[in-house]
């Protein structure tokens, strides 16, 4: 029951921005306006994702694992149209102009090399892959952290050429969280605190 309404949910932010652009409601600057909601999703996404474990700690239920393979292929539908925009409005689908984009600016580079890196997870997030690929299916899956990393960078820097890095604060922040709560002794100590 609750899957249905997380897909309905997560598609109010698509829904958004097209009921915008029917309604000239997109600002000045649309194209920034598309490219920055859909980046900022696409983390949000992530969070999410990366939250589900800490939630099965914190609450004993396997039931919050359930949902993490939709919440990350969200986190790479928005990312997706977050570089398809700027690959289309940014570049015209010039593919000597988006590659040296991302030779040229760092921030770029970190958003190109996480979508990249999201790709396999993606494509291998079905039973059918997790079957072929056995132990090395969740040693794929944990390159999720990395791409955090990266995705954090990628913003960090986007935004540090304009001065402003209070959200992207927050939001590392609240990775460094997530990932800290993989370490053992702190998975330990969640455990304890709660359920015994």
């Amino acid at each position: 029951m609750m899957k249905p309404l997380i897909f309905i949910l997560a598609l109010l932010p698509l829904d958004r921005l097209i009921w915008l652009g029917f309604t000239d409601g997109l600002g000045a600057n649309p194209i920034e306006f598309i490219t920055r909601s859909t980046g900022t999703w696409a983390l949000v996404f992530l969070c999410l994702t990366l939250a589900m474990t800490p939630l099965r700690l914190l609450t004993n239920s396997v039931t919050w694992i359930r949902y993490r393979r939709m919440l990350g292929l969200f986190c790479f539908f928005y990312a997706s149209i977050h570089f398809g925009i700027w690959l289309w409005l940014d570049h015209s689908f010039d593919l000597v102009a988006m590659w040296q984009d991302v030779l040229k600016r760092p921030f770029i580079t970190m958003g190109f090399i996480a979508l990249m890196m999201l790709i396999p997870l993606a494509l291998s997030s079905n039973h059918w892959a997790q079957r072929m690929l056995g132990r090395r299916w969740s040693l794929l899956h944990r390159l999720v952290y990395i791409i955090a990393c990266i995705a954090i960078l990628h913003y960090w820097w986007h935004k540090s050429a304009k001065n402003d890095i209070e959200t992207v604060s927050i939001y590392a922040m609240v990775i460094l969280a997530l990932l800290c709560c993989r370490i053992p002794y702190i998975r330990q100590r969640l455990n304890l605190k709660f359920f015994q």
